[in-house]
């Protein structure tokens, strides 16, 4: 009850933080008449001067206003846009590395110009993080035109850019891209000799556009990349003959538990087995050296009881394709690991493809906490608030729509109230 009523009186603690970015809205808006007198020239050279002051000791918060209302002048020369009072308070929410949930139609895409261009006057760099590269195409080509203008340069990174370009594409103030065309070049920078031939610089600041599906829907999805072990297929082909020389008491099958293990005899017939055809180190198979012949015995073993050809797999173009469990649909490209594939291509007598190991890999959480100042934009976040607190220390702030929102009553069919 004492809630209800303070609430009431005081508004909540997300009204509260919105009403306190007025005095700087008023404070651009203000400055709006100023702004508007400066010829083309005159604006665009507002950079060279907010690059000045900040090498003369000022801040980036300290730039805010005249940078926002530079950005505002230049959106309504280059693309016909003004930013609305509430687009200033999401974007002075992104500069500050939080989290602004707004409506869809609100204009996110240009609210997001005011801080990138602000941080960008650092020289550091700042990404815009979209869902698909058409979005980051788009939207560099278009909210690139404002930056133009002020005499920024924009890069964009998508699918099958050379290193050169990606290089490039970092280089310049502002850099859009896709979540994971930003977390593999990254890995592939990693994976370099030379500092120099690595594309991406440091992790100053980036906004994340569909932050929830990212940040948080998308958070533990590993980005791998993977590299081909030395071809053993010769090596596969001869371990697999073995196999169906055993008999029952030469091996144990759980089928519930999807397990196969050698027993003490069938571990002497091995012995044998890899003696005759010299693959035995040492004077016992469970040796140190033999610890990977006996993984891939216990594979071969797997491969031949425990999957069926038609229904854990099937042959298709001299391919061994896995069938999904659940949906009974092939999985093309899916492959299992640890040797079990190559196996399973031994025992059909297919071409055994190289094994893969992991040479770099990390989750979208693990990157995008890299980053020295990170913030994301969506139309549903608070729900996830606790969430982004938790992980990533960012706060949601829900802005106020530009128009307010009306309510259609339904009071014949329905009980609840619906946004027109």
């Amino acid at each position: 009850m004492l809630g209800t009523l303070t609430k009431r009186l005081f508004g909540s603690a997300n009204d509260r933080r919105v009403k306190g970015y007025s005095s700087r809205v008023d404070a651009i808006n203000a400055a709006e008449a100023e702004f508007q007198n400066l010829n083309d020239d005159e604006l665009r050279a507002k950079t060279a001067e907010f690059r000045a002051a900040l090498e003369a000791g000022k801040t980036l918060d300290d730039l805010l206003v005249p940078a926002f209302a530079t950005v505002r002048e230049a959106a309504k020369r280059a693309l016909g846009q003004r930013h609305f009072d509430v687009q200033l308070i999401g974007g002075m929410v992104l500069h500050e590395g939080g989290i602004a949930e707004m409506k869809t139609g609100e204009g996110k895409t240009l609210v997001a110009t005011l801080p990138v261009y602000l941080n960008a006057l650092s020289g550091r760099g700042v990404h815009v993080v979209t869902v698909n590269d058409y979005l980051a195409e788009r939207d560099a080509g278009w909210m690139g035109q404002v930056y133009n203008f002020l005499g920024m340069s924009v890069g964009v990174i998508v699918h099958g850019k050379s290193d050169q370009e990606r290089k490039a594409a970092y280089a310049a103030d502002i850099t859009y891209g896709t979540n994971n065309e930003f977390g593999f070049d990254y890995l592939r920078d990693n994976l370099k000799y030379d500092i120099r031939a690595m594309a991406q610089r440091e992790h100053a600041y980036a906004i994340v556009d569909e932050v929830d599906s990212i940040l948080i829907d998308e958070a533990r999805t590993p980005l791998i990349i993977s590299g081909p072990l030395e071809d053993r297929s010769e090596f596969y082909t001869t371990i697999d003959k073995f196999i169906p020389d055993l008999v029952p008491e030469d091996y144990e099958v759980d089928e519930k538990m999807r397990t196969a293990t050698f027993t003490e005899v069938g571990n002497e017939k091995l012995e044998a087995l890899l003696v005759e055809a010299k693959l035995m180190k040492g004077d016992s198979l469970y040796d140190v050296e033999n610890v990977s012949v006996v993984h891939d015995l216990q594979q071969a073993l797997r491969a031949h009881k425990l999957f069926q050809r038609d229904k854990d797999y099937i042959i298709k173009n001299g391919e061994v394709i896995i069938i999904d469990e659940f949906t009974g649909r092939m999985m093309p490209g899916r492959r299992y690991g640890e040797g079990l594939h190559q196996a399973l291509e031994a025992k059909e007598r297919q071409p055994i493809q190289p094994e893969n190991q992991t040479v770099a890999s990390i989750t979208f959480q693990n990157y995008f906490r890299m980053y020295d100042k990170l913030a994301g934009m969506t139309g549903t976040a608070a729900t996830e608030a606790e969430e982004f607190m938790d992980i990533y220390r960012l706060e949601v702030v829900s802005i106020p729509t530009n128009v307010a929102v009306a309510l259609e009553y339904c009071p014949r069919h329905c009980r609840e109230s619906r946004t027109v």
